[in-house]
């Protein structure tokens, strides 16, 4: 499986942005796909993860963000609402094979490039 990941960008704080993961190569619909990020001096840290239709969420993200798919188009989403400066990070989406919606980066087998965002405050 192949991820690339885009849609970041600058954005003041308040505002939204959309991140788009498309996959390529095995069947996407197979995998749960998650949404991950990184700042600065940082660990890398779970934000949200979605198989099928259900979804889990980091608690710093419930309410502000959603994670969505289209299986058509092989490509998962990540809307984010309300955005704060603390947001900003390299954004990656990651995909696994099915099973228990997990937020652990080590369960994960391939993963996008990474798209950045930064929310000025």
């Amino acid at each position: 499986v192949q991820l690339q990941a885009s849609g970041g960008g600058l954005v003041q704080a308040g505002g939204s942005l959309r991140l788009s993961c498309a996959a390529s190569g095995r069947s996407f619909t197979a995998y749960n796909m998650g949404w991950f990020r990184q700042a600065p001096g940082k660990e890398r840290e779970f934000v949200a993860a979605i198989k099928l239709s259900s979804t889990l969420y980091a608690d710093s993200v419930k309410g502000r963000f959603a994670v969505s798919r289209d299986n058509a188009k092989n490509t998962v989403y990540l809307q984010m609402n309300s955005l704060k400066s603390e947001d900003t990070a390299v954004y990656y989406c990651a995909a696994t094979p099915p099973g228990i919606l997990r937020g652990e980066p080590s369960v994960y087998e391939y993963w996008g490039q990474g798209t950045l965002v930064t929310v000025s405050s």
